[in-house]
C-alpha cells in the first residue's frame, strides 16, 4: 500500500514553515524529520505514524486517538500509529505534528 499522499501534502503545508524540517521517503511513506530525527510520516499502512516522548505514550494510547507501533510483533516505544479518521481536520493534525515535532526537535541533532 503506498501512502496517503494527500495527508502527506497536509503534513508538508503544516509543516513547511518550521525550522531544520526535511522530508525523505521512508518505509512506504514519506517521513518528516527535524533536525534528522524522524518526528511524523504519512504511512504506507495508512494513518500517521508518530514520534512521541515515551513518557507520554501510555496517556495518548488511552486517548483512544492512537495505538503503539509494532515492528514484527514489538510494540515500538516512543512511536504511535494514528488512524487517517483521527487526523480528518487541520486541527487535529496540528495536534499530532505540533507534538512529534516538539519531541524531535528536543533530540540531538543527527549529522
Amino acid at each position: 500500500m503506498a501512502h496517503d499522499e494527500d495527508l502527506a501534502a497536509r503534513l508538508r503545508a503544516l509543516l513547511s514553515g518550521e525550522r531544520g524540517v526535511t522530508e525523505k521517503r521512508m518505509f512506504g511513506g514519506i517521513a518528516f524529520l527535524v533536525n534528522g530525527n524522524m518526528a511524523i510520516a504519512a504511512s504506507a499502512k495508512g494513518g500517521l505514524l508518530v514520534r512521541a516522548d515515551p513518557a507520554d505514550g501510555d496517556r495518548l494510547v488511552a486517548s483512544g486517538k492512537a495505538r503503539p507501533m509494532t515492528m514484527r510483533g514489538r510494540a515500538m516505544t516512543g512511536w504511535l500509529r494514528v488512524d487517517a479518521a483521527s487526523v480528518r481536520t487541520k486541527a487535529q493534525l496540528t495536534t499530532w505534528a505540533k507534538g512529534a515535532t516538539a519531541y524531535a526537535r528536543s533530540l540531538p541533532a543527527k549529522r
